[in-house]
């Protein structure tokens, strides 16, 4: 039926199938944690709601045939003893499935119908064509059938609970072929474009064109590179709702979100394949600032969240990025990002320092992206010394660009800044051989067994050189065989799958391998980097892992993960002369 794919194969359990710029995937896993039995259409606009089931169907009997399934970047397949399904991107919004000895069903994933949730059902005779509408997601879903036998039928027009759906066989000893279709209200019939073949080996080549400018350094040393490429150019959804610009969310599973630190990292392992897409990650919580000057914690199609906000790495980010991008940008593009970023560093000197403070504070673990965090279990409310490190960063990328800008007063004053914070972090916290946080209500000061403690090594050549030697000293006492883990595994409070109190994170890898290499421990920052690329390449992309064996935990197909492995293994690639 089809030429054999091409691409990295996966398993739809742990990433789902999906293409650049669409709304929905295909996967079994319908809501945080949870797998069906069935794979479904599973959409993202409005939130993650599986809309349709899709079940392969013995035709003889009607009923589920069993199947495995195959997946590459650019095909799906049910593949049982009687046939096969296959099922293709035509286009963001529109899935092609095609079968042969295989019939198959597409059914409501929800039974139930109320006047404010669930699926309805029917036939719409204007386009000869059958519609399921989804209050969860707000969007209609077009089945067509191309070819084939409209086998059955349940549940056109029915009210309250029903089975909703059609099932599609072919004629005897022929192919089936049908159109799925996530619109709006309307939109003229299905057109045929292409051959479904056609379709697949378009799917291939633009998936494979991706791959060559995100990742061209790739080799047999790096084997996991091309995954990696798929994870994050699956998860990137087009403009709708409030993403203003081509994002790339961190899964299309349940964190189906661009958080305000996340897109960083996304950002930098773009930036010299896609610039312009590198360029709108590391923007696009910036068109959600406030007046304030802060960014949200976070952006999705349908919601932006302002009750928290993450920390202030987008100075580092931007330092890296602007090195990175092939072409620099143009004065008038840095000139919006100065001011942007000078609107959010002004946030975290006005509204994050306390009266007569000379360091800015968290108010919860949420604002440091290390939710829940040891440091944070006195208080909430707390000066933390990475913020402070954070911030030194970024007010001296705002030095950098306001001289290039020819703001040089304004340049002075961020250099001056820089150096006050700095002063300020190393007199204020820095407590013999240790960083230590300090209370604003209390006034108190204490340490923790967390890896958070020693992310002022992001500073790298702005620490005197005891210091970073002491951190990097430190940061030994948290290697495992498979990385850094971000609560030392001999503390009372490690647990192995306790988010920021033991897990392995990859941002948290990147800035300290970067803060280290930068402070001139190249030994560590190597050993730090293999242990994490070599994790990722035996355990795949998740959103952390545990610590001791190297499982991944949570969402399984995380692109900041992906992201800092393509970045890692570039950087990698690159030293060893490859």
């Amino acid at each position: 039926m089809t030429a054999a794919p091409s691409g990295p194969a996966f398993s739809v359990h742990d990433i789902p199938f999906s293409t650049y710029g669409s709304w929905f995937d295909i996967s079994p896993v319908v809501a945080e944690k949870t797998y069906a039995e069935d794979l479904h259409l599973v959409s993202h606009q409005n939130g993650m709601h599986a809309v349709l089931r899709l079940v392969p169907l013995d035709p003889a009997t009607g009923t589920r045939a069993e199947t495995r399934v195959q997946t590459t970047p650019d095909l799906l397949s049910w593949i049982g003893g009687g046939g096969r399904v296959d099922l293709a991107y035509e286009s963001p919004d529109t899935v092609r499935l095609r079968g042969s000895g295989l019939g198959i069903g597409v059914l409501a994933a929800a039974q139930a119908l109320t006047p404010f949730s669930g699926t309805y059902f029917f036939r719409d005779p204007a386009v000869d064509a059958y519609v399921f509408t989804s209050y969860e997601t707000g969007r209609r879903y077009r089945v067509t059938v191309l070819s084939g036998t409209l086998a059955d039928t349940a549940g056109a027009q029915a009210l309250g609970s029903a089975d909703r759906g059609l099932a599609v066989t072919a004629e005897a000893d022929g192919d089936w072929e049908i159109a799925i279709e996530e619109l709006d209200t309307s939109r003229p019939p299905y057109a045929f474009s292409a051959a479904f073949d056609a379709i697949v080996e378009a799917a291939r080549t633009a998936f494979a064109e991706f791959v060559d400018a995100v990742a061209p350094w790739r080799s047999s040393a790096t084997p996991a590179a091309e995954l990696a490429v798929y994870v994050v150019w699956s998860a990137t959804v087009r403009p709708t709702g409030l993403v203003t610009r081509h994002g790339v969310l961190m899964s299309k599973h349940w964190m189906d979100k661009v958080w305000s630190w996340d897109h960083c990292f996304n950002a930098l392992a773009l930036a010299p394949g896609r610039p312009d897409l590198a360029w709108d990650q590391y923007h696009l919580p910036f068109d959600h600032q406030d007046a304030g000057g802060a960014l949200p914690d976070s952006v999705t199609h349908s919601e932006v969240l302002h009750n928290f906000v993450k920390p202030p790495i987008h100075g580092w980010a931007l330092g890296h990025l602007r090195r990175r991008l092939p072409t620099p940008p143009g004065r008038a593009e840095l000139t919006e990002t100065y001011e942007r970023l000078e609107r959010w560093t002004d946030f975290w000197l006005t509204a994050r320092r306390a009266p007569g403070a000379e360091l800015p504070h968290y108010q919860h673990g949420n604002d440091s992206g290390w939710d829940n965090a040891t440091i944070f279990d006195p208080e909430r409310v707390v000066v933390t010394a990475d913020l402070a490190a954070f911030l030194v960063l970024q007010l001296h990328q705002l030095a950098e660009l306001a001289t290039e800008l020819g703001r040089t007063d304004e340049a002075g004053r961020w250099r001056r800044t820089a150096e006050e914070t700095r002063t300020a972090l190393l007199d204020q916290l820095w407590d013999k051989d240790r960083f230590v946080a300090r209370g604003v209500a209390s006034g108190g000061t204490w340490s923790s067994a967390g890896l958070l403690d020693l992310m002022p090594i992001v500073l790298g050549e702005h620490l005197p050189g005891e210091v970073t030697s002491t951190l990097a000293d430190h940061i030994k006492a948290h290697l495992t065989p498979y990385g850094l883990a971000t609560e030392r595994t001999s503390s009372p409070h490690y647990l192995a799958d306790g988010y920021w109190r033991g897990p392995i994170w990859a941002p948290a890898t990147i800035l300290v391998e970067d803060g280290l290499r930068r402070a001139g421990h190249q030994r560590l920052a190597d050993d730090i980097s293999a242990r994490f690329r070599a994790l990722c390449e035996t355990h795949g992309f998740a959103e952390n892992f545990d610590a001791l064996t190297g499982r991944g935990l949570r969402d399984r197909a995380y692109t900041w993960t992906a992201s800092s492995y393509l970045l890692l293994a570039e950087a990698h690639a690159h030293r060893d002369g490859r």
